[in-house]
């Protein structure tokens, strides 16, 4: 950041959820934060889409524009906070800010996960910084975490909780035995999840936000479309019910894991085994698992989301760029780099897995050993298993449930294995597929 003078100008993009929490922030905490960052930083305006509508925030009328032109042509304001979201105008925004010699700093995780490289090169061009802390797990400090205080390590895996919603989801299934459907709306009645909520259900939330860790880490450019990602909006109370038998928990988790095969990265409901830290993170809240291979075992915890946590994050970022340690650690740490190498992506042949399986099966001898075969035939070997006695009250030929766990397996070969269990007469299609994470 320029200028030697005594505060610092912002314009904040957005006065919602976090934009209020900004404002707020900055307006009635102004002395910490010119104590931490040795300058004022006031906020000259905010971009609204609806200047009528109420808000809580801080700022008086007269700050507020729906101009943005307003914002990004006035030479006083320094830095531009991000916070209204999407993709398309935001863009087109923040390319314009850096053109005109102003840092970013952006909460925006879908935008860094599709366009990081082109943002990056844009700040790069014109001698800015982008900071974006707020961007995965809302309060909890994990980009600093992996881009400075684990600088010294090659991170080995990470395993992550970064959507609340849907751990607020699986914690009400799990807890109370709510089906998918009244767990969501819980989740709607007490704010945790959006009217529309499918960006959280299906993965996709997450998919944005692991495409940024695998930056982080790895160095990795990814973009959404290649991360596989499963979702929660299928998943069965069934299987929260046998995973819990088993001795596990059921989250969504961002996974990522380097290995001699590359780079291995996906969405996905997984079996997490009760006990460990990751298991019992319930309700709303956030947690990141970091291996390094100095540090070893690493765990972060925290809200991930809301108006002051994520807001906390946007002010440390805005005081690191008024310090000027934003702008060494983004010539650094160089990510996004057009010119960077990144890792390959593991092929389905080289990820092994442990897996959760649930086939519903005619009752009747020899299906149990049918399955077993084609397991074998395709190199898998089963730890476990489950088939609960119908009881005499069950329907004839009813299916029933059979629950498996495998031992370690190659992925692509359980995928081969499950279409031709799935063909076989015995079997009432289509079969359930979880990954294991110990």
């Amino acid at each position: 950041m320029d200028g030697t003078g005594t505060s610092v100008t912002v314009g904040l993009l957005g006065l919602g959820t976090v934009g209020s929490g900004v404002a707020r922030i900055l307006l009635d905490q102004a002395e910490r934060i010119s104590r931490r960052s040795g300058r004022r930083v006031d906020v000259k305006w905010a971009l609204v889409r609806d200047p009528e509508r109420p808000r809580p925030g801080p700022l008086p009328f007269e700050r507020i524009t729906t101009d943005v032109g307003q914002i990004l042509d006035d030479p006083e304001v320094t830095i531009i906070v991000e916070v209204m979201g999407g993709i398309r105008p935001t863009l087109d925004y923040l390319l314009e800010a850096l053109a005109k010699g102003k840092d970013v700093v952006t909460a925006n995780k879908a935008l860094l996960a599709e366009h990081g490289t082109e943002l990056f090169a844009q700040a790069r061009r014109f001698g800015r910084s982008i900071t974006f802390e707020a961007s995965v797990a809302g309060g909890i400090p994990i980009v600093q975490a992996i881009g400075q205080g684990l600088a010294a390590n090659q991170v080995q895996g990470l395993a992550a909780i970064v959507n609340g919603t849907c751990n607020f989801i699986l914690t009400a299934m799990t807890r109370d035995g709510l089906p998918y459907a009244q767990a969501l709306a819980k989740a709607q009645e007490l704010g945790y999840a959006e009217a529309d909520p499918t960006l959280d259900v299906d993965g996709t939330d997450t998919a944005h936000k692991l495409a940024i860790l695998a930056q982080l880490a790895f160095g990795a450019t990814v973009v959404t479309s290649q991360i596989p990602r499963q979702g929660i909006d299928r998943l069965l109370l069934a299987d929260i019910a046998y995973a819990t038998e088993l001795g596990y928990a059921v989250k969504l988790l961002a996974l990522a894991k380097l290995s001699s095969a590359g780079l291995e990265l996906r969405v996905a409901p997984t079996l997490v085994r009760r006990g460990t830290p990751l298991a019992e993170v319930s309700g709303p809240y956030n947690a990141v698992r970091v291996v390094g291979d100095a540090v070893g075992d690493t765990f972060f915890y925290g809200q991930g989301a809301g108006s002051l946590p994520t807001a906390s994050a946007v002010v440390a970022d805005i005081i690191d760029v008024v310090i000027g340690r934003a702008g060494l650690s983004f010539r650094a740490m160089n990510l996004w780099s057009e010119n960077g190498s990144s890792p390959r992506l593991a092929s389905s042949e080289q990820v092994r897995s442990r897996y959760y399986n649930r086939f519903m099966i005619a009752d009747r001898p020899g299906v149990i050993a049918a399955i077993s075969r084609v397991l074998g035939d395709h190199g898998i070997s089963i730890a476990s298993l489950i088939q609960h006695d119908p009881g005499d009250d069950s329907p004839p030929d009813s299916p029933v449930p059979l629950v498996l766990l495998t031992h370690l397996a190659v992925e692509a070969h359980l995928i081969a294995a499950l279409r031709e269990i799935d063909r076989l007469d015995v079997v009432h299609p289509p079969s359930i597929c979880l990954g294991v994470e110990e």
